[in-house]
């Protein structure tokens, strides 16, 4: 197993840190180890293309990692007892958009035999403006900062994952044409 593997794994044995820190009220820990995961991401991308340790399980680590740190954000970011939290109806959304792609993609894939998945650019958006988001509320729970900021970072986030979602959405309806 090679460097840019072994970096994915530690990014997803940081969820459940992450997850601690958030419980135990602890936004700066939290904050501290979403930005190691968000390093290790950046890097373990490097490593992979830099190294050719491109591999087909760093495929599809990588992306669980992804969604592992960012939904658990929401959900327990959502559900802890910090004084700046998202609102429901955002975890809803950013959850439901997850799912609704991960479902047509299943569906795509088994009913034409297989899926070449592409990012768009709503998609690297929106994942930029989520992750924004979280480093938002918890920086908000340990410095003050205005309201209008952090209203402003979700709505940025929820118009790209509105956007993203219909746009996947199109090019899903478009593979079976």
């Amino acid at each position: 197993m090679g460097l840019a593997n072994q970096l994915t794994i530690f990014r997803i044995l940081l969820v459940p840190v992450f997850i601690i820190f958030i419980g135990y009220n602890k936004p700066l820990y939290a904050l501290i180890t979403f930005f190691i995961a968000g390093l290790t991401d950046a890097l373990d991308g490097f490593v992979a293309r830099r190294f050719n340790q491109v591999t087909t399980l760093g495929k599809i680590l990588d992306p669980i990692a992804d969604k592992t740190l960012i939904i658990s954000s929401f959900i327990f970011i959502y559900n802890s007892e910090m004084a700046v939290k998202f609102p429901f109806w955002y975890v809803v959304l950013v959850i439901s958009r997850d799912i609704y792609i991960i479902a047509g993609s299943v569906l795509i894939y088994f009913l034409k035999g297989g899926l070449e998945v592409k990012p768009t650019i709503f998609g690297k958006a929106t994942t930029f403006f989520q992750i924004l988001s979280v480093i938002v509320i918890l920086t908000a729970n340990i410095i003050p900062i205005d309201k209008v900021y952090v209203e402003g970072t979700i709505l940025t986030a929820t118009f790209f994952t509105v956007l993203s979602a219909l746009t996947y959405f199109y090019e899903g309806v478009q593979k079976f044409k």
